[in-house]
């Protein structure tokens, strides 16, 4: 990666709209399908962080860093960790609620995976194509 911006977010169901309008932000003028596949991938990430993850809890937080190469994006959410390590399950019911983040962040990026973080926190991040690359 050549450059990179991060920024920490209390983990508040709340901040996960921050947090898409940060990553919104740096990746203006990127083309529009980049951007709104890293909002929706930001989205999911920093919903999955706040919801299942120690960084939904009292005075939790969660990091979202966007690292821009010469042929792609790069989004990673790092949360504080949780009990569940992140799988992309497979939902059963048409009418079933949740359950299908990573799949979407699957079908968007280019890759993605899971780093397990020192002090029991991890990261999930997702490549994305950078248009003409």
């Amino acid at each position: 990666m050549l450059k990179s911006w991060c920024r920490m977010f209390p983990g508040l169901a709340w901040q996960v709209a921050e947090a898409r309008h940060f990553v919104r932000s740096l990746l203006e003028g990127e083309g529009s399908d980049l951007v709104d596949d890293a909002v929706l991938i930001v989205g999911e990430l920093a919903a999955n962080a706040v919801r299942h993850s120690r960084s939904g809890w009292y005075r939790g937080w969660f990091l979202v860093v966007v690292g821009f190469g010469d042929d792609r994006v790069r989004i990673q959410v790092i949360d504080q960790g949780g009990d569940e390590e992140p799988q992309v399950r497979s939902v059963s019911s048409p009418v079933e609620e949740g359950g299908r983040g990573l799949m979407l962040i699957a079908a968007c990026a280019k890759d993605w995976g899971v780093q397990d973080r020192p002090a029991g926190g991890r990261c999930i991040w997702a490549d994305l194509t950078r248009v003409g690359a």
